[in-house]
């Protein structure tokens, strides 16, 4: 059994949300799109992306094959508009079958795993994670680091023949709990009380989701918010 919650909201400071979401426990689909801010039509490249992957989920294809042709679709249609800057979004999507899940993201959208304490198991393409892995800064110092939300991959931005899809997968054991989130989450809540809150068994799991996004407003909401919470029972 899947048991499942999500939710969005536009934060305290923007104007519009470019964040979308998908969860689809008879598909067994789960994503987030986090749509560029400061390019023209993010919420425009967050939902064609996460249309099309539904669509090719839907039609058999991988995970992964489904988020290349959003790629592809995105700088199709990017290179045929007239805006200065191309459409853009992060994904960060959950497949499900019978015996195993298939984790895929490309940007920093994240994706949680939890199974007795939560780790990341999604790995952020941005400028702060490659400076951690060089060695060139400390990564207690990354959170705060004024470049931590420049991106290293993102949809319809990074030339498909040299985009990298972040993949991860393992075993459907049942216990396990799956977050889905979009920075908005990650930057406002930390680790430990996103673990304090997806252990909660007395919570449903939109209840859960609830909880998060409220925390991100309370802890300053300066983005939009998105979360997906997936819970194998």
């Amino acid at each position: 059994m899947i048991e499942f919650g999500h939710g969005t909201h536009v934060g305290m400071r923007r104007r519009r949300n470019e964040d979308t979401y998908y969860a689809d426990a008879s598909l067994g689909l789960f994503l987030v799109a986090d749509g560029m801010g400061g390019h023209e039509h993010g919420e425009v490249a967050s939902a064609l992306a996460r249309d099309v992957v539904v669509d090719n989920v839907t039609r058999g294809c991988s995970l992964a094959d489904a988020i290349r042709e959003a790629a592809r679709e995105l700088a199709e249609r990017s290179h045929a508009g007239s805006d200065a800057y191309p459409m853009g979004t992060t994904i960060a999507g959950l497949r499900l079958s019978d015996r195993e899940y298939e984790a895929a993201w490309v940007g920093d959208s994240r994706i949680y795993l939890y199974n007795q304490k939560l780790r990341q198991i999604s790995h952020d393409h941005s400028l702060v994670q490659a400076l951690v892995e060089a060695g060139q800064l400390d990564p207690a110092k990354a959170a705060q680091h004024p470049q931590r939300n420049v991106l290293t991959q993102a949809l319809g931005v990074t030339a498909t023949d040299r985009l990298h899809i972040g993949m991860a997968g393992g075993k459907r054991d049942h216990g396990l709990t799956f977050l889905i989130c979009s920075d908005g989450l990650s930057e406002n809540v930390s680790d430990t009380s996103m673990a304090r809150m997806v252990s909660r068994t007395d919570l449903t799991a939109q209840e859960c989701v609830d909880h998060l996004l409220l925390d991100a407003l309370d802890n300053g909401g300066d983005d939009n918010i998105t979360a997906v919470l997936v819970r194998l029972r």
